[in-house]
């Protein structure tokens, strides 16, 4: 088992709340998942305006944006939203 902290953003919990409960359960244990092993989850990455990677992986028809901090051992989901199918 990771020692890893799971961090999630106010908001993020604040989008899950407005979805259905299989959906919420579904989104929670992947964001467990990618704290457990991170780079399993990447399907690809941008950098914030400090800078730094944030990974972003597809879940369904979700998208979730995480930063590991690896120094602090803090896996931080920092957004997550529908996916955009365009």
């Amino acid at each position: 088992m990771s020692d890893t902290r799971l961090l999630i953003d106010i908001e993020v919990l604040e989008f899950l709340r407005t979805l259905r409960p299989r959906e919420q359960t579904d989104l929670l244990k992947r964001f467990r998942d990618i704290a457990a092993f991170p780079s399993n989850y990447s399907d690809f990455f941008e950098y914030d305006s400090v800078g730094r990677r944030v990974d972003v992986h597809v879940f369904g028809r979700f998208a979730v944006k995480f930063w590991n901090d690896f120094a602090d051992r803090h896996l931080k989901i920092l957004e997550a939203h529908l996916a955009d199918r365009s």
